[in-house]
């Protein structure tokens, strides 16, 4: 199982290219002398950390047997350095991950997606903590899952820090780019948007009975189990909102007015403590 993400990555929104290094934390359930990871049309350009005397790189998996073998209980770092054009990930219930926006990016990763953009153990089951950085061109925000600890320059671009301290399945962690602007929103909980300039009006308007959600639930289920909530507003228009741990990613057509997305904007909050705290441990149990 891994415990802990270490994610570095550098997207180049002109072509739509991604490097990462990701660093997984991981440990043995039983004695073994391979690891298999999941990892979804990006080459593998470097392999360290725990010393491998062969990888094969076929179908999605990456299967790496291990110079040493480890022990149950053993702990030992692997990291992986990648590179490539990032692709969804087919299912036959649709496609997810990573995506191209007319102008940034954008990750849907439910249910099979998360090897579309790094390494992992593609289990909803084996939670771990993260730590993402992800590098890209001064004029886009980034919002990731977790809390934001850090934003700075380096070489010309923005490295935008996110940490994630409650445990999180790998299909829930996500990146979103785009020409944001960020709308803090009263609430019973730090709460805020990314949104396009342009649209912050209808977006204020749509979601104006959010924090009322917000608190209805907290009677009803319970605290909220993040230390944040946001929701992040595309200029492109999406078939359908999709949650991920602490945020929740709506089109441009959910701010319509016509209120037709209330619904939804509760539907993708309720998700925070259905789906996210309380995670599936197999896609077969969804209900």
């Amino acid at each position: 199982e891994v415990t802990h993400y270490d994610l570095d990555l550098d997207y180049a929104i002109e072509n739509n290219n991604l490097s990462g290094k990701a660093t997984l934390h991981v440990r043995a359930l039983k004695k073994t002398d391979e690891l298999v990871v999941d990892l979804h049309a990006l080459k593998v350009v470097k392999i360290s950390g725990l010393k491998v005397s062969r990888y094969t790189h076929r179908d999605a998996r990456l299967r790496l047997k291990l110079a040493k073998e480890l022990g149950k209980g053993d702990e030992a770092k692997l990291t992986i350095a990648y590179r490539g054009v990032p692709t969804t990930v087919k299912d036959k219930v649709g496609d997810a991950g990573w995506e191209e926006l007319t102008d940034g990016a954008i990750v849907a990763a439910q249910p099979g997606g998360a090897p579309s953009w790094f390494p992992c153990n593609d289990r909803a089951s084996n939670k771990a903590t993260y730590t993402i950085n992800v590098a890209t061109h001064p004029d886009y925000l980034v919002v990731c899952n977790g809390v934001r600890t850090a934003s700075r320059r380096r070489a010309g671009r923005v490295v935008w820090t996110y940490q994630v301290f409650e445990p999180m399945a790998p299909y829930l962690a996500t990146v979103q780019i785009g020409r944001y602007v960020e709308v803090p929103l009263a609430a019973n909980v730090p709460m805020s948007a990314a949104v396009p300039p342009a649209r912050r009006a209808a977006f204020e308007r749509a979601f104006a009975d959010q924090p009322a959600m917000f608190d209805f639930f907290v009677r009803t289920f319970g605290p909220y189990p993040f230390p944040e909530y946001s929701v992040v507003v595309t200029d492109d228009e999406l078939e359908i909102p999709i949650e991920a741990q602490g945020l929740s990613i709506f089109g441009a057509n959910h701010c319509s007015g016509s209120g037709r997305s209330e619904r939804l904007i509760a539907h993708e909050l309720a998700h925070q403590w259905f789906g996210n705290s309380l995670t599936l441990s197999r896609w077969k149990d969804i209900w």
